[in-house]
């Protein structure tokens, strides 16, 4: 009797986390279908903003201007973005792998981290954190990512560090993300980038509107990498929870039948004592 209650009180304690796990997917569905939408809108002007950046360096190769042409330092800035929790797959743990590995190289490198999980394993592994930022992702604030943007452009055009690159989570669709590692200053082109033969005509001056795009860029930019984090990240949870409540059912599955075998076990051997017992009195 004491396997068949502790069948029974295992099978409804998978009950409980399968409820959980329930409610957390039927969350990370809702909020998916908004983050999802943000970044199919914020994706088109941040695209073309990056395009116009790269035309324009391509077909300037003189400029000296430092959001383009560098400003000749080698120290270099990681922003690290992960989720502020967990129970989303392997959605913050590739990214910590990744990092890792880039650090183990380049040890140097200055650090910003962008979400609670990367705050927690960056600090075990590097001494050089910049900034921190944490509960970014609960409301989603363009201000907040302008600060950042800010901190980014002031931390290259001023305190001398040479590239900033980026690692992230690229949302593809609810059950796959794209791990990401580029660089956003200086801004590089691609060689598939076709570059038009007519020249532009600068209003006021070249060096003006590299200012002003380059700042841009930045500015859309983070926003749209905390977009696709975002929305990568209620993918990777409602994927990783509805996995969960599978094999909760499964188990709920294995576990009752497991326990109505014990209890026709238990049901037979009484029967079998029963019949005995009678069978002696008879005698």
């Amino acid at each position: 009797m004491a396997n068949l209650r502790d069948i029974k009180r295992r099978i409804e304690s998978v009950k409980s986390t399968k409820q959980i796990t329930n409610a957390m997917k039927m969350v990370a569905a809702s909020k998916l279908r908004r983050a999802q939408d943000r970044i199919i809108a914020a994706r088109p002007y941040a695209n073309y903003v990056d395009l116009m950046l790269r035309t324009i360096k391509k077909k300037n190769r003189n400029t000296n201007h430092a959001l383009i042409a560098g400003n000749g330092d080698k120290r270099e800035i990681l922003v690290v973005v992960t989720a502020d929790k967990g129970l989303c797959g392997s959605f913050n743990s590739n990214i910590i792998k990744e990092a890792k590995n880039y650090l183990d190289e380049n040890p140097d490198t200055a650090v910003i981290c962008l979400g609670r999980k990367a705050e927690e394993e960056m600090k075990k592994i590097s001494d050089n954190i910049i900034a921190s930022y944490i509960g970014l992702f609960n409301e989603m604030k363009f201000t907040e990512s302008a600060d950042i943007s800010q901190l980014l452009l002031d931390l290259y055009l001023e305190k001398g560090y040479g590239k900033i690159k980026v690692l992230y989570n690229e949302f593809k669709s609810a059950i796959q993300q794209n791990l990401i590692f580029k660089q956003i200053l200086p801004i590089e082109t691609n060689d598939s980038d076709i570059v038009s033969e007519i020249d532009f005509i600068y209003e006021p001056d070249e060096h003006s509107i590299i200012d002003e795009l380059g700042k841009k860029f930045v500015n859309v930019d983070i926003w749209r990498i905390m977009l696709e984090s975002s929305a990568a990240e209620q993918g990777a949870r409602m994927t990783a929870m509805e996995s969960a409540t599978d094999n909760a059912n499964d188990l709920i599955s294995s576990l009752s039948l497991q326990y109505n075998r014990e209890r026709q076990a238990v049901i037979t051997t009484e029967i079998i004592e029963i019949s005995s017992g009678a069978g002696a009195i008879n005698e």
